[in-house]
């Protein structure tokens, strides 16, 4: 994965902008999946926070994003990610769709998702020990859906669908979750990029015909 693309290309030509919503949904999945390895912390510490026009949606949250990662070192970060994610029996906060849809794991939620991934020509690596709905998995999907080489599958209108019945109706409730959790710094900032980056998401889907 390329880290070094900042959020802020989005808004330039619609090539870049395809560009940067699919690397910007593999950051995101690689941050929710496990904490961020070294390099990866690095580059993230490193990356560019300004916005080509003054004022773009996406760049406070990121610009507090890569602060959060200045502040804390390799440990801190891995040490947040387990206190808040990790760890045995209930996490202190859930990264599973079916968690916010239906009050538990593995609930009726995840039989559409399933569905849903079957009609894309998806499936769930055996390897994975999460399940479908955890969020990092629904942002790989989502690379998929902008950045992949099948047209039959690979565009806007399955975007839509598949973001408005799998993301947006729980991330902005995980989102809160971060952000109030007390001990949640980096991960709290990670929160508020996403419930921005899904906001211009949904935005620009309903501005589609």
């Amino acid at each position: 994965m390329n880290a070094s693309i900042s959020p802020a290309d989005i808004g330039s030509a619609s090539l870049d902008e395809e560009i940067a919503r699919a690397e910007l949904y593999g950051v995101l999945a690689r941050l929710f999946y496990a904490p961020p390895d070294a390099a990866f912390a690095a580059s993230l510490r490193a990356a560019a926070t300004e916005a080509p026009m003054a004022g773009a949606f996406l760049e406070t949250p990121w610009r507090d994003l890569v602060a959060a990662a200045q502040s804390a070192d390799d440990t801190a970060l891995r040490d947040e990610y387990e206190t808040l994610f990790g760890g045995l029996g209930k996490p202190e906060v859930y990264l599973y769709g079916s968690h916010y849809l239906n009050g538990f794991l593995n609930e009726k939620s995840l039989v559409g998702l399933r569905n849903d991934l079957a009609a894309l020509g998806l499936a769930r690596d055996p390897a994975m020990p999460e399940t479908e709905d955890h969020i990092a998995y629904l942002c790989e999907v989502m690379r998929y859906l902008i950045a992949g080489d099948d047209a039959g599958q690979c565009h806007l209108a399955n975007q839509r669908k598949f973001f408005g019945n799998h993301l947006l109706p729980w991330v902005p409730a995980m989102c809160d979750a971060l952000s109030a959790h007390p001990r949640a710094r980096f991960y709290a900032a990670l929160g508020e990029f996403t419930r921005a980056f899904a906001s211009v998401e949904a935005q620009g889907f309903d501005m589609l015909p």
